[in-house]
């Protein structure tokens, strides 16, 4: 059927099918060549012509030339991929050749595809596989973390369809408090393994935060009524899917062994009027009381627990490295003056103790954050009036910009010398501006600026 075409629609057809075209005589040697393809540069048909194919490409692709020549005087038609060298595209052209003898067997003709878009776009598959298997194991990371944390927590934690209250995910506190022996409470309806009176009470709850995001039954009792646990749920919305969080802390029984004063200990700590935060080596959260989320303005401990503390502790990250570090090396640190973010954003000035606790899977730290915002002292002023010295002007490092304490140590220094060429003088302003190099027009400026003399500051003496 080709051989029916006419020389005009076969050299179409090959143009359509074909990127370069080859004619090689016996030893391999280019004859002619014509290229179809805008890609390629026009300068081959000139730079090729009369010359051996082996030395146009690559070295590792030579000894393959020979090899598919005989092939194809004997065995029909090969395929034959060479990449290309040549000084207009240093990277080199990957061309695949469909290599068949002529009639006469004097020679061979050589169609060729340009493989580079091909090439780019198993690149472009590669590089999105990398990029997918990264996210994964990135996700497979955070996942792990997660579960630790989830069955590390010592309340009880619960994660329940939104429509039917199905228990979807439980850690290990929730089946020992909820559950029916070993039997999992995963795929089971909450409320369960509570009071009778209470399931009433749960269940207007997760109506009621279906609109309010958030709610909390502070004593609820448990079946058998013999521990009560306090119970706060909140209620997510993603995409279509609809959740709630429980989360039951309480109900714990005196274990075997344990002193009533150490379970009295964590009950303090729980309800201390001063905020409580555990941090592992990293300054990561590990569990936090009631007084810090109230500081931080923040719902509930989900927001906290694996978050590095100086998100709202520290006027930067180096408050905390700075504490980290003593701890690590002195064990505990007393009265570090700080500042607390809470998530309104309004700064409070703060102080920290804290002690580190070596614990057996590594080092820990207990800090123990206190508001100190509204404590009245001679040392810290609360009027915006000039700081009446150094050590006042320094304290404010990290609270106020470095030129306005430039600015406002120069005004301290200025106002120390005329109060003293005051004193010198016996309150002789005239006497008192010439020990000071002064015109008595500006230490009268300055004495008003500055409010030394009281009303008379512009009065002579």
């Amino acid at each position: 059927m080709l051989h029916e075409l006419s020389p005009t629609t076969l050299a179409a057809l090959l143009e359509r099918l074909s990127d370069i075209a080859l004619s090689l005589d016996a030893k391999g040697t280019i004859r002619a060549l014509e290229v179809f393809s805008d890609e390629l540069p026009s300068t081959l048909v000139e730079q090729w012509r009369d010359v051996d194919l082996a030395d146009v490409v690559e070295p590792g692709d030579q000894p393959r030339i020979q090899d598919a020549l005989s092939a194809a005087l004997s065995g029909g038609p090969q395929r034959l991929d060479l990449m290309h060298s040549t000084t207009e595209l240093p990277a080199g052209i990957p061309v695949q050749y469909q290599l068949r003898a002529d009639e006469s067997g004097s020679g061979f003709i050589a169609l060729g595809r340009d493989m580079r878009p091909m090439t780019n776009l198993r690149q472009q598959l590669i590089n999105a596989q990398q990029a997918l298997e990264q996210d994964y194991w990135r996700l497979r990371q955070v996942e792990t973390r997660y579960r630790r944390l989830f069955d590390m927590i010592g309340d009880a934690v619960l994660i329940l369809d939104g429509q039917s209250r199905r228990v979807l995910e439980a850690n290990p506190r929730a089946n020992e408090l909820l559950g029916e022996g070993d039997k999992p409470i995963v795929g089971k309806v909450f409320p369960r393994g509570l009071d009778s009176r209470s399931e009433q009470s749960v269940l207007e709850l997760l109506k009621e935060i279906r609109s309010t995001g958030r709610g909390q039954i502070r004593s609820l009792p448990l079946a058998g009524g013999e521990s009560r646990v306090e119970l706060v749920a909140s209620f997510l919305r993603q995409g279509t899917e609809e959740r709630y969080l429980v989360r039951l802390s309480g109900g714990d029984q005196p274990q075997a062994g344990a002193s009533s004063g150490a379970v009295f200990l964590q009950e303090a700590l729980r309800a201390a009027p001063d905020a409580v935060l555990l941090v592992d080596s990293e300054g990561r959260i590990e569990a936090v009381n009631s007084s810090f989320l109230s500081l931080a303005q923040l719902l509930g401990e989900e927001q906290a627990i694996g978050q590095l503390a100086d998100r709202w502790l520290g006027r930067s990250s180096v408050d905390l490295n700075v504490l980290l570090s003593n701890l690590r090396e002195h064990r505990s640190v007393r009265l570090f003056a700080s500042t607390l973010l809470p998530e309104s954003g309004t700064p409070i000035e703060v102080e920290a103790s804290a002690c580190r606790l070596d614990e057996p899977e590594g080092p820990a730290f207990a800090l123990f954050i206190r508001d100190i915002g509204r404590r009245m002292a001679p040392d810290h002023p609360v009027t915006s009036k000039l700081p009446r010295s150094i050590e006042q002007v320094t304290q404010r490092v990290g609270r106020v910009p470095l030129k306005e304490l430039v600015r406002e140590s120069t005004d301290l220094i200025e106002a120390l010398c005329i109060e003293t060429a005051l004193e010198v003088t016996q309150d002789n302003r005239a006497s008192a501006a010439e020990l000071l190099g002064l015109s008595r027009q500006s230490l009268y400026a300055k004495l008003r600026r500055f409010n030394i003399g009281g009303n008379d500051a512009g009065a002579d003496t």
